[in-house]
């Protein structure tokens, strides 16, 4: 049991390096976001749509339903726009340190659609990320659009997990990815079709792209979302939460290692980048150490 426990512990380390390793993907591919995202999403799908066969897991969902993935799914699709438009923009380091903040922003999110209270502590916490962001937007103004970006792709991905905690409470989530990622892809192919973004040159895609694509569709996103949903089998929902929050730092050392001298940054840029990571995972501890609390109060 407890090699078990370690075996997927090590897994998970392994899933979160490899989100980490999406943002240095996104600087390889020569593709802009837009087409970037619809092949990531589109080779994604198919994927996901395999393994669900393999698996013979229920597709067939009510029209409110799916018009909720349908939501789900722009939202996605809106995330991955920006998060790799804010890494054409600026880089691969800028855009992970900002998109740390996507947790504070869902602290705001949450007293909205589940009814709870704000709590204070989280509120100080915002201010340090505010902090944090100063720092890294005073010496590196020239990456204002990528910071930019980068912010709104993190209140997307803020605004999509708490969507989605409500949707997974009732359905399977390899379904609901499906879906997200069927309806995302279909909202960018009517967008490039009504502006007649579908050309011989979009479809001109280079080798080493094809390549890169098919990383980032497979393992970086069909495979890591179905292993990340496996190990949650033995792995505590904290140690979940506290691995995930090594994203961006796997992401920045990986960025440092690949692609050299473009992610160098001053001094400045990791101070505040240490601000917001050591404050998104003492918020991280202190949610986890309460629910902890609550648990053993309720058994008592």
């Amino acid at each position: 049991m407890r090699n078990d426990k370690l075996l997927n512990y090590l897994h998970l380390h392994f899933i979160v390096f490899i989100w980490g390793f999406t943002a240095v993907l996104g600087a390889l591919i020569s593709l802009e976001a837009i087409p970037l995202v619809w092949y990531r999403m589109l080779l994604a799908t198919g994927f996901v749509f395999l393994f669900l066969k393999f698996r013979g897991e229920n597709l067939r969902f009510s029209l409110k339903t799916l018009a909720g993935y349908a939501l789900g799914g722009i939202i996605i699709a809106l995330h991955w726009l920006t998060f790799f438009g804010a890494i054409k923009a600026s880089n691969v380091s800028v855009t992970l340190a900002v998109l740390s903040t996507g947790a504070f922003f869902a602290s705001l999110l949450e007293p909205l659609f589940y009814g709870r209270r704000i709590i204070l502590y989280e509120v100080l916490f915002g201010l340090i990320v505010v902090a944090g962001l100063y720092i890294i937007f005073d010496v590196e103004a020239s990456y204002a659009l990528g910071i930019g970006l980068a912010l709104l792709s993190a209140f997307l991905s803020a605004l999509f997990s708490v969507i989605n905690g409500k949707f997974v409470q009732r359905q399977k989530a390899s379904a609901i990815s499906f879906y997200e990622l069927l309806f995302g892809v279909f909202g960018i192919t009517i967008f490039l079709a009504a502006t007649g973004r579908f050309t011989t040159e979009f479809f001109t895609v280079s080798a080493h792209d094809w390549i890169y694509l098919g990383i980032l569709a497979s393992a970086c996103t069909a495979y890591a979302f179905i292993a990340s949903i496996h190990v949650m089998k033995w792995i505590s929902p904290y140690t979940v939460m506290l691995t995930i929050n090594m994203e961006p730092v796997y992401g920045i050392i990986l960025a440092l290692l690949i692609l050299g001298d473009s992610e160098k940054m001053g001094p400045q840029f990791y101070y505040g980048a240490i601000i917001i990571l050591l404050t998104v995972i003492t918020n991280g501890i202190i949610k986890i150490t309460q629910e902890r609390k609550r648990k053993r109060l309720s058994k008592t």
